[in-house]
């Protein structure tokens, strides 16, 4: 039985642009249907790079950074960011100040979208032209391999790029919990943002200055279910992001992150309500590449099916990025990136599908070209 996740009706053209993504089955209705055997679609043969063993992972944790310090200018912590976005492109971030409620009822109100009937979930499938809705995205082949995973993918800031049509609207609580949830998300991003504004060199509004205003937002909530054989497959191939950054929630209880540092693959263990954050392909041109968009993954398990929520921060499509002038230096650091309208960039990117960081190379100079 395959069930597949189509919006049967309208084809007009997403309010993003961004691109395309053909309709694939619902893993989780695959899970529900007690199939026997993996179906081959979703069997990744060469899964590269080594994994870290727990015992070296737990002397590998990712850098942490403590958000009360940075919001208060504390130069250790920014020294520490610095560090952690330069050496890692990835961090947890503790003390951030968003109430815990909040963070709970974002978990609660996902994992109640992912336990409605699949006929009610459909309701807000994504049409093959569009990314925005519930499916699969970076689907561009019929042969390709599928991931392990289910998710629903919602432009949210700012309010006027929300297309109520993919919002579950009927379920009680969703609404108000996304929206309380994308406030917070858009304060943490822009302390952030003008921390990584400094640390390039810049006042503290320079980034925002140079994007034309504040970031957009969109929240991806990702839906893991169990596998009998989860060293075949893969929740989420390997890929870095196409932001600015990002903040992952994830669960507290259930390890499924892993991340891609010195060619290997080490496990990103949650610490109870704490965010990661990890640097995306605009602010890695952004910085020349000072700051690395980093690899990363999702696996899954045979037990407990998993639930994250990744909140992408992007700057404005037409918006153009290139590496700043305080990041590029002739001499030492000569410029690696051209610049490139936005929506360019990621139209590239969902034009493939997630094939590590192939599609940065689209943003790069060539040596001939310096």
């Amino acid at each position: 039985m395959e069930v597949r996740v189509e919006n049967g009706g309208s084809y007009e053209v997403g309010k993003s642009g961004w691109g395309q993504s053909l309709p694939v089955p619902s893993i989780q209705e695959i899970v529900r249907s007690e199939f026997q055997l993996v179906p081959q679609r979703y069997i990744h043969e060469n899964k590269d790079g080594p994994i870290i063993s727990e015992d070296l992972a737990d002397s590998l944790e990712i850098p942490v950074i403590d958000f009360s310090f940075l919001a208060k200018g504390d130069e250790d912590e920014v020294q520490k960011l610095h560090l952690a976005c330069k050496d890692w492109g990835f961090f947890q971030v503790i003390n951030h100040g968003v109430k815990e409620e909040i963070l709970e009822k974002m978990k609660a109100a996902v994992a109640a979208f992912f336990e409605l009937p699949f006929q009610e979930k459909k309701k807000y499938a994504k049409a093959e032209n569009e990314i925005e809705g519930y499916g699969q995205n970076f689907v561009v082949s019929e042969h390709q391999k599928l991931d392990w995973s289910d998710m629903i993918f919602l432009f949210t800031f700012p309010s006027q790029n929300r297309n109520f049509k993919f919002w579950p609207l009927s379920l009680p609580g969703f609404k108000e919990a996304l929206e309380e949830y994308s406030r917070e998300m858009q304060k943490l991003a822009e302390e952030l943002q003008a921390n990584f504004s400094v640390l390039m060199g810049l006042k503290r509004d320079g980034l925002k200055r140079l994007q034309g205003g504040e970031l957009k937002q969109g929240i991806r909530m990702n839906y893991y279910p169990i596998c009998s054989r989860p060293d075949l497959v893969l929740g989420i191939s390997p890929h870095s992001d196409g932001t600015s950054f990002t903040l992952l929630l994830q669960d507290d209880d259930v390890t499924g992150l892993q991340i891609k540092h010195n060619e290997a693959w080490v496990p990103v263990k949650p610490i109870p309500n704490s965010l990661i954050v990890n640097i995306g392909d605009a602010t890695e041109i952004q910085s020349n590449g000072m700051y690395k968009s980093i690899e990363h993954r999702a696996v899954t398990n045979e037990k407990k099916p998993r639930i994250s929520i990744a909140t992408f921060m992007f700057p404005d499509d037409e918006q153009e990025i290139g590496p700043v002038e305080t990041m590029i230096d002739d001499q030492n650091r000569p410029k690696l990136y051209r610049n490139i309208k936005y929506v360019d960039y990621v139209r590239e990117k969902f034009s493939r599908k997630m094939e590590g960081k192939a599609h940065t190379q689209f943003a790069k100079l060539r040596t001939s070209d310096h």
